[in-house]
Formats: structure tokens, C-alpha cells, sequence
């Protein structure tokens, strides 16, 4: 009889833990990957019982699938545009959040991009220089910016190779696809991409400021766990991460 109470008792708490449990799938552009892969580790630390799920890619394609119903819960996107447009429509239930600057550079493993500029692009030698797709990368619109105000376009374009998101661009360069590509200093700064070659960061006076923003999602209306997992996106600990990986943050030098 004692050992059945004890099972029931423990039955209990594990549906009462269960029930506490919450859980909520994130959206968020490729410059994040490493960045919000250490903030949901650091908050799953003070909220174990709770998933932070996180899918990326590009905040374009991200833009147009909430409006279609995807089921995201947060949306973190590479220009702040995207969230103020879907806050217009009606697919936000919060303001938009602004959380951070990005940054650009030249990064090569094949050659000490360190030591190039925008200008060195223009070299024959060079034959295939990889960008995320402007279409839908806010990180490939600014490097055609860069590119065309650096004065170089018009001998870049034809070299490009597009990648569907700033991540893929970076994998083009790492396979060799690419000798050189224009990416986030993000990731240059991850683990995964540290010490793999040189890079150069290309002057934020040359393109549109890459302000990102994020939402909650229309879906995530009332979902305690994604005003959570938002408002922890301002404390000491995100913030910190966020300057580890090069991001300029709202409120600081440079930041909006």
C-alpha cells in the first residue's frame, strides 16, 4: 500500500510538471544560428522544463511563411522591415523589438582576405565570390550595396554565386564553390568558422544600416513562454552573447 502511494504521489508531480511545461518554435535569420543556439542553452538553464525550438534561414522566405500560417511562434529577422510589416498586417502580438546591428565582411579560407578590400574583387584571378540572394537575404541586399557603392559592381556581377541565406553563402566559401564571400561577422566569429581564414570587415558606411528586429507571432498570443524567452532577450546574459558574436546592440556605440 506505501509503495502504491509513492507511485501515485510520483505520478502527480510528473503531471504537474508536465502541465507546466511549454514549449515554442522560433524563427530566426542564419546570423543567428550560433548566437541563439548559446541563448536558448542559457535560458533553458533557469527554465529546464521548457523547449525553445529554433528553425533558420532566411528572414525573407521566414516573412512570407508567418503570412502564410507557418507555425512560428517568435520571428527574429535580419531587417527589422520584415517584423514592422508583419506588425502592420496584423500577424504580430507584439511591437517589434529591435536587438541588434549586424556586420558585414570579406571572408576567404583559400586567401588572406585580411589584407583585400571591396576593390580586390575586381582582380581576374578572382572568378567566383559568393552573396546571399538579395531577393530575400537582407545580408545579400547590403552586399550589393557595398559593391556598387565601392564602385565595383558592374566587374563583380558576373563572378556572384547566390546562396539562399547567409549561412549557405558561408558554406560555398568553406567547399571552395566560392574563393571569396561577402557574410555576417557572426559567423565568422562562431566556433564552427574562428581561425578558418582571414577576413576583413567591410566599412558600415558603404551599405543600409542591417537592423534586426524581432515579434511574437499572431500564433503565440497569450503563450507565456514566448513572452519569456522575448523579455529574456534584453538581460545580461543575451546581450553578452550577442557581443561575443559581433552583433552592436540597441542602447550601445553604433546601436539605434
Amino acid at each position: 500500500m506505501e509503495v502504491l502511494k509513492h507511485l501515485l504521489l510520483a505520478c502527480a508531480l510528473l503531471c504537474a510538471a508536465s502541465a507546466h511545461a511549454e514549449k515554442i518554435t522560433v524563427a530566426a535569420a542564419a546570423d543567428l544560428k550560433f548566437a541563439m543556439d548559446d541563448i536558448v542553452a542559457a535560458f533553458r538553464k533557469d527554465h529546464p522544463a521548457d523547449t525553445v525550438d529554433v528553425t533558420y534561414g532566411s528572414s525573407g522566405k521566414f516573412h512570407t511563411q508567418i503570412q502564410q500560417g507557418a507555425p512560428f511562434d517568435l520571428y527574429f529577422s535580419a531587417d527589422i522591415a520584415f517584423p514592422r510589416e508583419l506588425h502592420k498586417n496584423g500577424f504580430a502580438a507584439s511591437d517589434v523589438k529591435p536587438y541588434a546591428l549586424g556586420r558585414i565582411v570579406l571572408w576567404s579560407t583559400g586567401m588572406d582576405a585580411s589584407k583585400m578590400t571591396l576593390d580586390s574583387l575586381a582582380d581576374a584571378k578572382i572568378t567566383r565570390i559568393a552573396i546571399a540572394n538579395p531577393k530575400h537575404a537582407p545580408y545579400g541586399k547590403r552586399a550589393v550595396e557595398a559593391l556598387q557603392a565601392t564602385g565595383v559592381w558592374d566587374k563583380v556581377e558576373p563572378k556572384l554565386v547566390y546562396g539562399e541565406n547567409i549561412a549557405h553563402t558561408a558554406q560555398f566559401v568553406q567547399t571552395g564553390n566560392a574563393q571569396v564571400g561577402i557574410i555576417a561577422l557572426a559567423l565568422v566569429l562562431s566556433p564552427e568558422l574562428a581561425g578558418k581564414g582571414g577576413y576583413w570587415l567591410i566599412p558600415d558606411n558603404l551599405h543600409q544600416p542591417l537592423e534586426q528586429g524581432f515579434v511574437i507571432t499572431k500564433r503565440a498570443e497569450g503563450n507565456a513562454l514566448a513572452r519569456r524567452f522575448a523579455d529574456y532577450m534584453n538581460s545580461k546574459a543575451a546581450r553578452a552573447i550577442m557581443v561575443k558574436y559581433g552583433f552592436v546592440l540597441p542602447g550601445e556605440a553604433g546601436g539605434k
